[in-house]
Formats: structure tokens, C-alpha cells, sequence
């Protein structure tokens, strides 16, 4: 064997044996350094979509339209979070950085985040307010795309439903943890006493950012990226988005699935605080809405991490498939029962099949994604997720109207849509073979 081949062998069998080392070597805080930056970016979207936004924009737009303004915002925003996190993923799949592949991508993303919070509430028109909210979506999802690459890179398959599971955990602790002091802040915000309480709605939200993206940074080892890796911009923006349907035809019905199911998840986040304050007539929406969250939330923190460990066991379609019809059965509650009462225990069932679903579901996705093309498939399915979340938005206008035809009206329409979508995305994940 020439002497240059069988160097080159003995150093991919070497990188072998480093992998498996150290995946087998994988610690339980290896777990957490690796999905800490998950309970950050939860922790700002979910505050900004359910309460934030909603809110600032009763500053801005007419009562009668708030619903469709909110939808618009968000809508285009998730539309460029789905643009953009295949190509930070595919980009940093490719890159060559001596201290890793993913990080610095991490690092840059989040500073920009960081730096763009503040015009959520400097500026006074929706316009402004528009583009700021589209440039947040650019900046961190630019961390976002590499960041979700850290589970296929760094831990051995047999062990990768545990940490979608510890993954899904920390985003919905981030969730909920900065949601009750949020909605505390924007009560008193939206009551007239505009003074500080936005600024300190956007300071904890940044400083959370911040924390994050320096533990991430500072704590998680990579491999260094690979030595000649250049992302050339144009090839790799062609690559980002494409499929090989000949070698993973499940992978386009999983993202169908995974889409149709996140529709309905960020229907419901996205039109809370109005339908609450509409339909069940509480004093204070911010408040409820808080109260609906932290519901949700602790059905998704009973279901995610026995969800993970079930789908390590019995296998990831079942899991998910099963949290999409417990999915249905909530929303099917606040549908006949539009009580507050009501509305908080369907919360807490949409909870454990969003808990549920989110770490089979990944862990689904993870074994389905290409070898060395890890960031860019995770990143495709972020575009499922985001995608979802966007088309959900397009629901706001048809609330609109049908709430002109017959008050409440347009939010029965609204829930009925998300039956539809649990039951349909539970469906479709039975063309999905992957490891039922």
C-alpha cells in the first residue's frame, strides 16, 4: 500500500476511534453544555410571539386588525428563519475554523441578536417595527442552523433520543421560566405605564441570550473544522436546499408531518393572548396568556424527557404519532369548552403532546439526516418547524373576518384548523419508515 494511502487511513481510523471514544465517554452536564443555547432562543421567541409582540402592537395597528397585523409580522419573519437556517447549517457543515465548526456561527448570530432587541421598543411605527423583527429572525437563526448540529456531531446514535429529549426539555424551560416575570412586566406596560417595564422585558431577554451563547462558546469541544473547507456562498446556497429523494423519500413525508404539527402548536401560542382576552374575557390577557404557557409548559416538561427514553425504546414514529392525536384531543377541548378553566387544561394537554413530540420527533430527525451533511438536514428541518409557524400566522386574517361575521367566530375557526393539522401530520408520519 503506497505510504500517502495508508497515512490517510490510519487517520480516519483514528478519527473513528477519537468519535466513539468520546461519545461513548459523554457525560451528563455533555449533555447540557451541548443544548443550553436551546433554552435561550426558546426563552426569546416564545416571549416575543406570545406576549411582546402581540402587545407592542396594540401601540401600533387598529383593534379590528390586530390579528392580521400580527400574523404579516410574524409570517415573513419565519419565512426568512426558514431561508436562513440551511444555509448557516450548510455553511458551517463546510466551514474549516480552528476551534470548530459551529461556534463561531453561534458567536456571530447572537451578538447581532443582541444588538437588534433594543428597536423592538425604540421605534413607533409598524414598519420599523417590521424590520427589526425580520433582521432578530435573520440574526439568530444564523446561530440557530449550526447550533442544532451539535447532537448528530457529538453523540452516538443509540444515545441521541436521550438528548433530543434533554434538548427539548431545556427549550421548554426556557419557555416558561422568564414567561410569568414577562407577562408581570407587559401587564403593567399595557395598562399605560409605559416607562421601563419594556426595557426590562427586552435587558432579561438579552442578558439570557448572552448567558447562553458564552457557555456554548466557552464550554462545548468540537473538532476542529476540516483543513482546506471553504463555504463557497453560491454552491452552497444551491446545496442548502436540496433533497436526495432517491435515498431518503421518508424524509420529505417527515417534514410534511413535522410542519402540519407546528402549525397547529404556533396557531394556538400565536393568537393566545387575543383569544383569551376575546373570547374568555379575562382582566388581564398577558397574565392568562402567561398562565396558558406555564400550563403547556409543565405538560411538556412530564412528557419530553419519558418521550425521549420511550422512543429510544419503542421507536420514534410511534411516539410521535400518538402526541399528535393527544395534540388533537386538546385543541378539541377549547373548541367545545371555551372556558378559562377549560382553555388552561387543553393548555396542559397540548403541553405533553408538544413535549412528546418534540424529542421523538427530533430524534427522528436525527437518524434521518445524511452523514456529513448533519447541520444542513437539521437545518431543513427547522424549515419544516419555522415553516409551520409562519403558515400558521396566515390563519390571523380569517380570524379577522369571520370574528367581523359573528364575535368568537373566527377563533372556533381558527381551533378547528388545528384538529385538522394534528390529525394529518399524525397521519402522514406513518409513511415514514425511519425506526418506527
Amino acid at each position: 500500500m503506497p505510504l500517502r494511502a495508508r497515512s490517510a487511513m490510519l487517520k480516519a481510523m483514528r478519527e473513528i476511534l477519537n468519535s466513539t471514544t468520546a461519545g461513548a465517554a459523554l457525560r451528563r452536564v455533555d449533555y447540557l453544555k451541548i443544548t443550553i443555547f436551546g433554552f435561550a432562543l426558546a426563552a426569546l421567541w416564545n416571549s416575543l410571539h406570545s406576549i411582546v409582540l402581540p402587545l407592542r402592537l396594540l401601540d401600533l395597528v387598529s383593534e379590528a386588525q390586530k390579528n392580521t397585523y400580527l400574523g404579516l409580522l410574524t409570517f415573513t419573519g419565519l419565512l426568512l428563519a426558514m431561508a436562513v437556517q440551511p444555509v448557516a447549517g450548510a455553511l458551517s457543515d463546510r466551514s474549516s475554523f480552528s476551534w470548530g465548526r459551529r461556534r463561531p456561527y453561534i458567536l456571530l448570530g447572537t451578538m447581532a441578536a443582541i444588538l437588534l432587541l433594543p428597536g423592538i421598543g425604540l421605534f413607533g411605527s409598524y414598519a420599523a417595527l417590521f424590520v427589526i423583527y425580520c433582521l432578530l429572525q435573520v440574526s439568530a437563526n444564523t446561530a440557530q442552523g449550526p447550533f442544532q448540529a451539535f447532537i448528530p456531531d457529538l453523540v452516538p446514535e443509540r444515545k441521541r433520543g436521550l438528548a433530543s429529549g434533554i434538548k427539548s426539555l431545556l427549550e421548554i424551560v426556557g419557555g416558561i421560566a422568564l414567561v410569568r416575570l414577562i407577562a408581570y412586566f407587559m401587564s403593567q406596560y399595557s395598562a399605560g405605564e409605559k416607562g421601563i417595564w419594556l426595557w426590562l422585558v427586552l435587558g432579561a431577554l438579552a442578558a439570557v441570550l448572552l448567558g447562553a451563547m458564552v457557555a456554548t462558546v466557552l464550554t462545548v469541544k468540537e473538532q476542529p473544522g476540516r483543513v482546506g473547507a471553504h463555504p463557497a456562498l453560491f454552491p452552497t446556497l444551491y446545496r442548502s436546499f436540496k433533497i436526495d429523494l432517491k435515498s431518503r423519500p421518508d424524509f420529505v413525508f417527515f417534514l410534511l408531518s413535522r410542519l402540519l404539527i407546528f402549525m397547529a402548536l404556533a396557531t394556538v401560542q400565536t393568537f393566545a393572548l387575543f383569544y383569551l382576552r376575546d373570547v374568555a374575557g379575562v382582566a388581564s390577557p398577558a397574565t392568562a396568556t402567561a398562565d396558558l404557557l406555564i400550563a403547556a409548559g409543565i405538560g411538556m416538561i412530564a412528557a419530553v424527557y419519558p418521550a425521549g427514553l420511550l422512543a429510544d425504546r419503542i421507536g420514534r414514529r410511534s411516539v410521535a404519532a400518538f402526541s399528535g392525536l393527544l395534540g388533537a384531543s386538546g385543541v378539541l377541548l377549547m373548541l367545545l369548552f371555551p372556558g378559562y378553566g377549560y382553555i388552561i387544561a387543553g393548555g396542559a394537554l397540548l403541553g405533553i403532546a408538544a413535549g412528546a413530540f418534540m424529542s421523538s420527533n427530533w430524534a427522528l430527525a436525527t437518524d434521518l439526516v445524511a452523514k456529513g451533511e448533519e447541520a444542513r438536514y437539521l437545518g431543513l428541518t427547522n424549515l419544516a418547524t419555522a415553516g409551520g409557524a409562519a403558515l400558521a400566522r396566515l390563519i390571523g386574517p380569517a380570524i379577522d373576518f369571520f370574528n367581523a361575521y359573528r364575535p368568537g367566530l373566527g377563533y372556533q375557526v381558527m381551533l378547528g384548523a388545528c384538529f385538522l393539522y394534528f390529525v394529518a401530520g399524525s397521519a402522514l408520519l406513518l409513511k415514514v419508515k425511519g425506526r418506527s
